[in-house]
């Protein structure tokens, strides 16, 4: 099962807005909140509706729509008796089963308990196969791009994020259909005056849809736990310190004081930067790569550390707020730089919690985080704000601000020969992993959002063409391919699939092929983005197919039922992605990333903006390069300009 979820928002259109931490309206404050909304921010969540179950018709029709751009006929007319026969009989009688579950949990979705044991039971590592990277633009003030600088400014704002949270003053997550009527305060002030059970009907009204804020609380003291068969997620919201990485050692020191107060600039930009200029060696053995390998093999790992007295040590890691990185390594252009932050030098890195910062010494920073527990909404949201607030309200410019007694704590490891075998493995397979992710990217020019927009055209639909394009040019075939959406519009909503390649991708491909005439062509565009807003609205309010058939095929495995359908070697080739993408929509970002979900696939993280767009592709040696699909890429991209611009 596909996992890559990332930042996709629920619902897109041409003139709707998700509040992220810049355009909304509340009271400002110069104090360690970054604002204080005037709307609770659990004020919805109690009213939030609950995530539809499909009707099983409709998910079934859905599946074989999918299954038409791929199958020929006499491949598809076999699947289609499987799932005509499913649909007919055991899968009605798991579905009936599925909707009586779900009516005595209405505390959550049919999909957030499924979603959590795909994740804590998968035994692969997380690097790779889960934790993605987000890399943050630079200042626009060059005097904030300095490594100690803005590190002392996004940390401080982490921590007024965090603080600004859990006093439930954080502005809700809202996503405004009609932007002009509903994200002003006469709208805030409307909708605080109702009850919490009413909520979201008042915001439904305005056209506005509050989004779920369930997992923002994991953002901070969180860590993901080894364990034998099925890990856990581990929180401690008492803890008031941050957990800092410097050339393979580990530090600790105290943010916040004991009445949960933001300590002084001076004190924590004199910590790092004492943390800086440690001329410690590097470890010979560094914990950091034992988080690297099998869930199993660390859990056993973790046994062993615990059993040679280090227990104090790794609740000061799992407790601490986040993780800091403060990397040496000077990365020489893009591709180097998200190596870096995609799995860099694990020595540095805490690969299990919830939330990582990671800053080089240019002051280049981005996000790398643990996947378990949430998705892209509370994710860009964090991003979203550090970024606007370490811009806009620097605590420091300036070293001379670093004049206090540094108060940190260097941990020490006790390691014994087991353990040192322990961490000697696990960085030999984390090496080797790494050493077969190959990553490469393109920055093109003159295509985005105002070229295509006039045209009544869909920019994440022809995003998604060209990759079905490049994909055809270097490979020769359709590939089974994954976009994410989420469905934070409802409670406890994590995602649903959107999957771009359609007939409609199929005939515009054929016809951009064969260079036929502008106006058929841009006919087979305009399909595509009709095609591709429909399965996009579809998925963000719940009504994909692949969550329902995969809760439906978990139901069959409990009961120990042999189903033809998900034997059936379609859904097999269907369910193995060979190409994943996901988009990213924030001005705050400069590029993100993941590597593929299978060893011949690719990972695609992509962005289009009103005059340019880029992707960053991850391929594994030696089945693929990225240079192969970029040159395609490329090459379509420039027959779907020459289109758009003639």
């Amino acid at each position: 099962m596909q996992a890559r979820t990332l930042w996709s928002l629920s619902v897109k259109s041409k003139t709707a807005t998700s509040t992220a931490g810049v355009s909304c309206v509340w009271n400002r404050c110069k104090s360690d909140f970054l604002h204080k909304s005037i709307v609770p921010t659990d004020h919805f969540q109690k009213s939030l509706p609950r995530l539809p179950i499909p009707e099983l018709e409709k998910t079934c029709s859905r599946y074989l729509d999918t299954q038409k751009a791929f199958l020929s006929d006499e491949k598809f007319q076999q699947t289609k008796l499987y799932t005509e026969m499913f649909e007919k009989e055991i899968g009605k009688d798991l579905h009936s089963k599925l909707v009586s579950i779900d009516k005595n949990n209405k505390h959550t979705s049919y999909i957030t308990g499924h979603w959590f044991d795909m994740y804590f039971k998968d035994r692969r590592p997380v690097v790779l196969n889960h934790n993605p990277f987000m890399s943050f633009k630079p200042s626009p003030r060059p005097e904030l791009n300095d490594q100690l600088i803005r590190a002392t400014n996004m940390v401080t704002s982490s921590l007024k994020y965090c603080k600004t949270l859990r006093a439930n003053v954080l502005e809700p997550e809202i996503f405004h259909l009609d932007p002009k009527a509903s994200d002003t305060l006469k709208f805030r002030k409307f909708v605080r005056l109702l009850p919490k059970s009413l909520s979201f009907y008042g915001a439904y009204w305005y056209k506005a849809f509050p989004l779920d804020m369930s997992q923002f609380s994991s953002l901070f003291n969180s860590t993901r736990i080894p364990q034998q068969g099925k890990d856990k997620l581990y929180k401690n919201e008492k803890a008031k310190h941050l957990l800092v990485f410097r050339n393979g050692n580990m530090y600790v020191f105290d943010c916040l004081n004991d009445n949960g107060d933001i300590l002084p600039t001076s004190q924590i930009m004199s910590n790092l930067k004492y943390i800086l200029e440690d001329q410690s060696d590097r470890p010979s053995h560094p914990i950091g790569y034992l988080p690297t390998q099998d869930r199993d093999v660390w859990a056993q790992a973790r046994q062993h550390l615990i059993e040679n007295g280090n227990s104090m040590e790794l609740d000061l890691v799992d407790t601490a707020l986040f993780a800091l990185s403060l990397d040496n390594v000077h990365a020489d252009d893009l591709a180097d730089l998200s190596k870096q932050y995609l799995y860099g030098d694990a020595a540095n890195r805490w690969c299990d919690k919830s939330l990582s910062l990671l800053i080089t010494p240019k002051g280049e920073a981005c996000v790398n985080f643990e996947h378990s527990w949430g998705d892209g909404v509370a994710v860009m949201s964090y991003f979203n704000a550090i970024y606007a607030d370490s811009n806009d309200n620097p605590v420091t410019s300036s070293h001379d601000d670093a004049n206090a007694a540094p108060q940190v704590k260097k941990l020490e490891f006790s390691l014994n020969a087991t353990n040192k075998a322990d961490i000697d493995a696990a960085k030999a397979k984390h090496d080797e992993a790494t050493s077969k992710l190959c990553l490469d990217f393109l920055e093109y020019e003159g295509l985005g959002k105002n070229d295509l927009k006039p045209l009544k055209l869909s920019p994440d639909s022809i995003m998604q063409l060209s990759f079905q394009m490049a994909y055809k040019k270097a490979f020769g075939s359709t590939p089974a391919t994954y976009e994410s959406s989420s469905t934070s519009a409802f409670k406890h909503g994590r995602t649903e699939t959107v999957r771009p390649a359609t007939l409609a991708t199929n005939a515009a491909c054929e016809l951009l092929a064969k260079n036929s005439s502008r106006d058929e062509i841009l006919v087979a565009l305009s399909e595509c983005s009709k095609v591709h807003g429909n399965l996009t609205r579809n998925a963000a309010m719940g009504q994909g197919w692949d969550r329902h058939l995969f809760a439906l095929r978990l139901l069959a495995e409990s009961e120990g039922l042999d189903v033809p359908l998900y034997s059936d070697e379609s859904y097999r080739q269907i369910n193995t992605i060979t190409l994943s993408t996901s988009t990213l929509s924030s001005p705050a970002v400069a590029a993100g990333g993941f590597a593929p979900v299978v060893p011949h696939g690719l990972g695609v993280g992509y962005g289009i903006h009103d005059d340019k767009l880029g992707a960053v592709v991850t391929t594994y040696k030696p089945h693929n390069s990225p240079s192969d699909f970029l040159s395609a890429l490329k090459e379509s991209v420039e027959q779907i300009h020459a289109v758009v611009k003639s």
